[in-house]
């Protein structure tokens, strides 16, 4: 595999202040970067004339208020809100938690075949109905996450009524799995993707993820019998099909009988899928298969940090089998992943390497990746790209779900951390 040419010194050291002295500091960072996002959406993404959120905001925060709204960003908002709300006790996220469930539940949800669209004007009408997969996950895992925070019994009946719909209308039930996408009425379609970047194939290793994430939420508010097998297949699913014990990569797109047509490595999603599998283990509760399959993720860190670090401790993108090179491009999600993945490593090994990577990625975040002049996270390292301003700060794909999750889990390992 090639490598990308950089000029900068290697980060090879940290602060010398003992772990018992960084901890403290390290939590606050987090938990103050955590009000951070939090604030600059309720500053700047509320939609006060059509309702919910903005579907769009430049990098300098100039909201274009005609962008569709899509419903990835509108779930993911749900959830942050909801999950932030509880971390801090602060009545304007409860709100804003109030808001985004209130719009999800006018506007998202398909009264008549069940389920979520998957994009609306900035009226609030649907312009693209098709069901994704990946688009009801999301809306189990905002939901979930909303029960948890208020116990509204509407929120969990949504929530197990999209669990219905996926198991009833996804799952391949020749050869397993979930399918990406279906007509408005669940009716089969000729084009599968996500987004532009994406290949057309009917399974994928990104909603797979989102529907291991959605289930691990909603059996932890609603542990059925029914449930708990659903996620215990959907952790089968990447130790069957999707990890590459070889090279300990992900499998990115597969065909129905999954072979698989992965055109490179995606570095973000092998690393957040470590984390988010050991995740679902433990809320799974089998100490067998959490024993079994732990190695396999402890080996998805270690190459993601022998592979796609760059000199100043940032995770690079992506590698292309077809040209053979690793691409430099360092995005913000990939950043915020690879930090909750790099400690769930620690917690999960005691290998001090992979806190030693966390630390350093989190000052490359802080220098960066976060937009000290107009708040939140920038879309792409600022030591790297001259083009900054032509990404946004919100957008379909640009929510404070990955970044705003980040400092939440990165603060729950850090209180796993036993110092003597």
């Amino acid at each position: 595999m090639s490598s990308v040419m950089f000029t900068a010194p290697l980060i090879t050291s940290m602060n010398t202040a003992s772990l018992a002295e960084r901890l403290p500091a390290l939590q606050q960072e987090f938990k103050q970067e955590l009000i951070a996002i939090a604030d600059w959406w309720v500053a700047n993404a509320i939609d006060h004339e059509l309702g919910g959120f903005f579907g769009e905001i430049s990098a300098d925060n100039i909201p274009v208020k005609d962008a569709s709204k899509g419903v990835i960003l509108n779930a993911r908002i749900l959830w942050f809100f909801s999950e932030v709300a509880l971390e801090i006790n602060n009545p304007v996220y409860r709100n804003c938690a109030k808001r985004a469930y209130d719009y999800l539940l006018q506007y998202f949800f398909d009264k008549e075949y069940g389920g979520v669209y998957w994009e609306l004007d900035s009226f609030g009408n649907p312009i693209n109905s098709k069901k994704q997969t990946y688009a009801q996950a999301f809306a189990i895992y905002a939901l979930s996450a909303y029960y948890k925070l208020t116990k509204n019994e509407q929120a969990l009946a949504l929530a197990l009524n999209c669990f219905e719909l996926l198991e009833a209308k996804t799952v391949d039930r020749e050869r397993e799995g979930y399918l990406e996408a279906f007509t408005r009425s669940w009716g089969k379609v000729e084009d599968f993707r996500l987004s532009d970047r994406d290949l057309n194939f009917p399974k994928s290793q990104n909603t797979h993820l989102h529907v291991l994430e959605a289930y691990t939420s909603l059996y932890h508010i609603y542990p059925t019998l029914e449930i708990k097998a659903a996620l215990r297949h959907s952790i089968e699913l990447f130790d069957k099909y999707m990890i590459d014990k070889k090279t300990f990569h992900l499998r990115m797109f597969l065909d129905g009988d999954w072979n698989d047509f992965s055109p490179g490595v995606t570095y973000g999603h092998d690393i957040e899928a470590s984390w988010l599998i050991a995740k679902a283990l433990e809320s799974l509760g089998d100490d067998t298969y959490t024993a079994a399959l732990t190695p396999t993720l402890i080996n998805i860190a270690d190459v993601t940090m022998q592979e796609a670090m760059d000199p100043y401790g940032q995770v690079m993108d992506s590698y292309d089998f077809s040209s053979d090179k690793v691409s430099a491009d360092i995005v913000w999600w990939v950043q915020a992943e690879a930090l909750v993945g790099f400690l769930c490593a620690y917690i999960t090994s005691n290998e001090q390497k992979y806190l030693t990577v966390a630390e350093n990625l989190w000052q490359s975040i802080k220098k960066y990746q976060i937009d000290h002049e107009h708040g939140e996270w920038h879309w792409s390292s600022i030591l790297y790209t001259s083009q900054k301003n032509l990404n946004y700060k919100v957008g379909f794909w640009k929510c404070p779900y990955h970044n705003g999750r980040a400092m939440i889990e990165a603060g729950h390992y850090l209180r796993k951390i036993h110092v003597d």
